[in-house]
């Protein structure tokens, strides 16, 4: 009896927080706004945050996750995962410069943007591709074939919530800076995070705040700290050592 009632207990639990988690997607308050670039990204009015550099969105991200990420891996056939798919820009760009390689990409986003703000983004018309409807509107969990060497696997979970016995050669670490998101930057991230990645593979971020960098070495990542995009003085690249 005790047993059943815990399990009960448990379960209304996890419905609670379900429902917490639906309420906080419903009462954001989200803006598109247009970066220096001529890229869109959209502002979190409450949190007073953008996804992206005002400086430009499609710049920002092409520096930081594609060319210190992306092309700085030497594998043939990678797997990536991406911490906060936000608007999706990280991914298709990731689309765009992966033709020669067999990539698999798992995305996780526990607060979805409503598609109807998606769909007023100008990345497809900008890039030229158009598959933000495959990448937002494909069901969870589900395999996306984007293209014969592209699969997706979206997730609407927190990163210590994301189960996985794959092992990654990447990973973007893209969540929302420490001042709004103070707990996807404690110690625990970063340890969950070096035991998902193979042998040599490394985690890419925006952030390079002197107690992220100081937890990424506890953990026993090898830090490098590569130029930032126009407006940012540095990046930080973690390699597992």
């Amino acid at each position: 009896m005790m047993l059943l009632f815990f399990i009960v207990i448990y379960f209304d639990v996890i419905k609670i927080v379900n429902n917490l988690i639906k309420i906080m997607k419903m009462k954001r308050k989200l803006k598109l706004i247009k970066t220096s670039d001529g890229s869109h990204s959209i502002c979190d009015i409450e949190k007073d945050e953008i996804y992206h550099s005002r400086y430009g969105a499609i710049q920002e991200s092409l520096h930081i996750f594609i060319n210190n990420g992306l092309k700085i891996c030497k594998k043939k056939n990678i797997k990536i995962l991406e911490v906060g798919l936000g608007t999706g820009l990280n991914l298709l760009l990731t689309y765009l410069n992966s033709r020669n390689k067999e990539i698999e990409y798992y995305s996780l986003e526990p607060f979805p943007i409503p598609f109807e703000l998606i769909k007023k983004i100008n990345y497809e018309e900008i890039l030229s591709a158009d598959i933000m409807s495959s990448i937002h509107n494909f069901p969870v969990q589900k395999k996306n074939i984007l293209r014969d060497n592209f699969s997706f696997f979206r997730y609407e979970c927190e990163f210590l919530s994301f189960d996985s016995f794959e092992k990654f050669d990447i990973i973007y670490y893209d969540a929302f800076s420490p001042r709004v998101q103070p707990k996807m930057w404690e110690p625990i991230n970063f340890k969950k995070a070096y035991k998902l990645l193979n042998k040599e593979g490394f985690l890419i971020t925006f952030c390079a705040k002197g107690e992220v960098k100081r937890s990424l070495k506890k953990v026993g990542f090898k830090l490098t700290h590569p130029k930032g995009p126009f407006g940012k003085r540095e990046i930080t690249l973690a390699q597992k050592s």
